[in-house]
């Protein structure tokens, strides 16, 4: 690959993922702070992402796979998304808001997978190649946490403005990515829909997966929708920077998935990655009590076990379960029942049960927050016992 087309791709890579981390981490503590909504709206407004995520494989699969160039149809979702993201910087009420932020998640779900697509046709050696290309999408949230957390903007409107900025400068870049060409061909719905993986429910083990991803989004949608809000609650300085050590996590944790595999073995990995949010979730409650800045450390750092043993596990699992025939279709139908509807119910659960632990004190609303962590931890444990005792898997070592 030349050099010139690497920096590219690794620029478009890095933008990408920037845009998201600037608002999306700090939008709870924005709404609780500034807007001054309650638990329940942050929760209905995260939910937006969850409702983009279903929608938007018909995007791709109806509109953008068929008429135009990927390039082209990127340039210009990031171009209104953009403008969306300026708008809601401006907005004062709730509903408003509300509306934009949906808006805006609609045009920016689909560049995720345009990113990807753009990305692969590029590249001779995939395997090798896109590993060193996406890594620069969470050198991007982490450069994005740490600007946010340094310069004190977790409740101030500043976020959407920068996110705003940079999404118009990508799709200025993307005017300047190669060419590729649409396909015209038409998939069918049920190819759209991932119903061609639907013959995975005849496996009682996959039904278990299938179930398990769904309801471990729970604890998950609690981490991205009240963490935040949390740590600056309890005084936590500079929490946005400090939460880049879940990102730094995730990648190092990645590096060690394949001698975990090799020396535990599947089941007991994604067992493990279950675990690991009851045990954040604990860590997160009782160290106001403890008044132990350790344990608030420690429960960001574990997001790398959280996520890649359970979520990247759960993608390899699919992998080797899926006939060749049907792997997309059945990625798809994952990734539809843990960001999609697993992050749906998530969002509302989180928004709900937080609301259930406020109180009115001094005219100014307190949140029992060791309650509140309390309930993701539990979802998690009882999840993951249920997992071990249920989950039958077959060659779990994987080399």
């Amino acid at each position: 690959m030349k050099n010139s087309l690497r920096i590219k791709l690794s620029t478009l890579m890095l933008l990408e993922y920037f845009i998201w981390g600037a608002w999306y981490v700090t939008m709870g503590t924005y709404l609780l702070s500034s807007l001054e909504v309650g638990a329940t709206q942050v929760g209905a407004a995260y939910a937006n992402l969850s409702i983009a995520a279903i929608l938007s494989p018909f995007f791709i699969g109806l509109i953008a796979d068929r008429f135009f160039s990927a390039k082209n149809v990127l340039a210009l979702l990031h171009l209104l998304g953009g403008i969306s993201l300026y708008l809601i910087s401006f907005t004062a009420d709730f509903q408003s808001f509300w509306w934009l932020i949906l808006l805006y998640t609609l045009l920016y779900m689909p560049t995720i997978s345009l990113v990807n697509s753009i990305s692969f046709s590029q590249l001779k050696d995939p395997d090798k190649e896109f590993p060193l290309i996406r890594v620069f999408g969470t050198l991007g949230w982490i450069a994005a946490g740490l600007l946010v957390g340094f310069m004190e903007l977790e409740t101030s409107h500043l976020t959407f403005q920068i996110a705003a900025t940079c999404s118009i400068l990508l799709a200025v870049l993307c005017l300047f990515l190669p060419n590729t060409k649409s396909t015209g061909e038409q998939k069918s719905l049920s190819s759209i829909l991932g119903l061609d993986a639907l013959v995975l429910f005849k496996d009682r083990s996959f039904v278990i997966f299938f179930i398990s991803s769904i309801v471990i989004c729970i604890p998950l949608a609690f981490y991205y929708s009240f963490a935040n809000p949390f740590l600056n609650d309890i005084g936590f300085e500079n929490a946005a920077g400090k939460m880049t050590l879940g990102q730094l996590s995730e990648f190092l944790f990645l590096l060690l998935m394949p001698f975990a595999f090799r020396k535990f073995g599947l089941k007991k990995v994604m067992i493990a990655g279950m675990m690991a949010w009851a045990i954040r979730y604990l860590l997160f409650a009782f160290s106001d009590d403890l008044n132990d800045q350790w344990m608030l450390y420690t429960a960001i750092i574990l997001h790398g076990i959280c996520y890649d043993f359970f979520f990247v596990s759960g993608q390899i699992y699919i992998d080797k379960k899926a006939d060749k025939s049907f792997r997309n279709a059945a990625q798809g139908l994952i990734t539809f029942a843990t960001y999609g509807l697993g992050m749906l119910i998530g969002s509302y659960t989180s928004g709900w049960v937080t609301q259930w632990f406020a109180a009115d004190i001094d005219s100014s609303t307190s949140y029992q927050w060791q309650s509140v962590w309390l309930v993701p931890a539990a979802i998690a444990l009882i999840t993951g016992v249920l997992f071990m005792i249920l989950f039958k898997v077959k060659n779990e070592k994987i080399n």
